[in-house]
């Protein structure tokens, strides 16, 4: 395990819950200073907050775009994607729509990542791009589909899971079969990890990020290991 000695910067420091509080936020932040993770990731109601508190620091901010279902209108997540930009967001994790996955409808997929990816790509400094992809609700042909052309389109990170649908989040089975699929892309574990072993394990998988309300305990775990 000890191979992996930075294990914080791969940590995107989540809380999406809709009750979250101004003193959530703030405690959020001040543990992501801390233990030096990657990011925060927010609703976007909290963005300007968690930019004023995080402007010292090298944590990013991360908000989202179409969450938790991905059924907005294209133009709406476009515009919701400028919006967090411009409120303060380094980075924007969108859900896809996944009815196009699952109909195989290239055209309506291709057109949803497009328009936000243009958005993000445009600015300068360029917003990193996360497309969420609900990997455990899809069968191993639609993955696949959903890779493969967000993978032509370029953005930068395909994500497994928004870690509240019912059919599950990330798994090592999915890791791999989005590495293959989507070469240029980094890869985004999310969904159901709360222990060091399972972040560690995802990214031996191959993923470049984890997504986890519990990056607090996990690193506290690692540490704890560690200095056995």
């Amino acid at each position: 395990m000890t191979e992996i000695q930075n294990l914080s910067s791969y940590i995107d420091h989540t809380l999406l819950t809709p009750t979250a509080t101004s003193t959530d936020i703030e405690r959020l932040c001040t543990e992501a200073i801390r233990y030096e993770f990657c990011s925060v990731c927010i609703h976007p109601r909290w963005i300007s907050l968690a930019a004023e508190l995080l402007i010292d620091s090298k944590v990013k901010v991360a908000s989202v775009v179409g969450f938790p279902f991905g059924t907005e209108l294209t133009k709406i997540k476009a515009a919701q994607a400028k919006e967090a930009i411009f409120a303060g967001a380094d980075e924007i994790d969108m859900v896809a729509d996944l009815a196009a996955i699952i109909e195989a409808n290239d055209d309506y997929y291709l057109k949803d990542l497009m328009a936000v990816k243009k958005i993000c790509h445009s600015m300068k400094p360029t917003v990193t791009l996360k497309v969420i992809i609900e990997s455990a609700a899809l069968t191993d042909q639609q993955k696949i589909f959903a890779c493969r052309l967000a993978d032509n389109v370029g953005v930068d990170f395909i994500k497994t899971s928004t870690g509240l649908h019912p059919a599950g989040g990330a798994t090592i089975d999915d890791i791999k079969l989005m590495k293959i699929n989507a070469p240029k892309c980094k890869i985004k574990a999310a969904g159901g990890i709360k222990t060091y072993q399972q972040a560690i394990d995802m990214i031996q998988a191959g993923a470049q990020r984890i997504g986890t309300s519990s990056g607090v305990q996990i690193i506290e775990q690692f540490k704890q290991d560690q200095n056995k």
